[in-house]
């Protein structure tokens, strides 16, 4: 897609969402990071309702790793895998308290070494706590950039990211991740998309598909009224 395409896009998503952002509750980068982790195959919704009571109690790693795993796996139980999670979590919590002072670090190749942080979560922290251009690809982002052609239908996460690093300005970096996301939750659904109303209709090629099929079968329920 060339440039002027590309802008098109970023800026009619930007128009529809201007105040997209981290919809994860957090006062810190720790908080983030655990919520982060928390969220993988869950909704930022369910993450919160969680975290809510959970950030109330446990406030620093030593206050994760003082308490018996199997309370923490209580604490997150209403999270899918809570109990893989909560094994991440104490893992995490001892490596920040033995390597980083109980900080959370704010190098992305530090961070992809934690216990349950892989790529997409480093990148949601360097980007959302420390101010670092970063695209995260979540399932949203990963969606819509495939029907929209920003890349490959059969692109992996990793060749997305690296697609839209190349087509997004770096300065748009974190705030196109959170647009895109918004997009996908709210507007271009999974099941759903809200075609019929979509400003980039003219250049989704789902989006196009889906409306030649539904026109189609309006033309065959007409012609059978007849």
């Amino acid at each position: 897609m060339n440039a002027a395409g590309v802008r098109h896009i970023l800026d009619s998503i930007g128009a529809m969402f201007p105040d997209a952002h981290c919809e994860l509750s957090h006062s810190n980068a720790f908080e983030l990071t655990i919520a982060v982790l928390l969220s993988a195959q869950c909704t930022d919704a369910t993450v919160n309702k969680v975290t809510a009571d959970l950030f109330q109690k446990y406030h620093t790693p030593l206050d994760y790793v003082s308490v018996p795993i199997e309370e923490l796996e209580q604490d997150i139980r209403r999270i899918g895998l809570y109990r893989n999670k909560a094994k991440h979590i104490h893992n995490l919590c001892k490596i920040l308290i033995e390597q980083y002072g109980g900080e959370i670090p704010s190098e992305h190749d530090k961070l992809v070494l934690l216990p349950g942080v892989g790529r997409k979560t480093a990148n949601v922290v360097v980007s959302n706590a420390f101010g670092v251009p970063a695209i995260a690809v979540d399932t949203h982002v990963e969606r819509v950039s495939k029907r929209l052609g920003l890349a490959g239908w059969k692109d992996s996460v990793l060749e997305v990211e690296k697609k839209l690093m190349k087509q997004v300005p770096k300065d748009e970096w974190t705030l196109t991740h959170h647009r895109l996301i918004f997009f996908g939750r709210y507007h271009c659904k999974a099941q759903s998309p809200n075609c019929q109303v979509c400003p980039l209709l003219d250049v989704c090629r789902e989006g196009k598909k889906r409306m030649k099929t539904a026109q189609l079968r309006e033309d065959r329920e007409s012609k059978a009224k007849k």
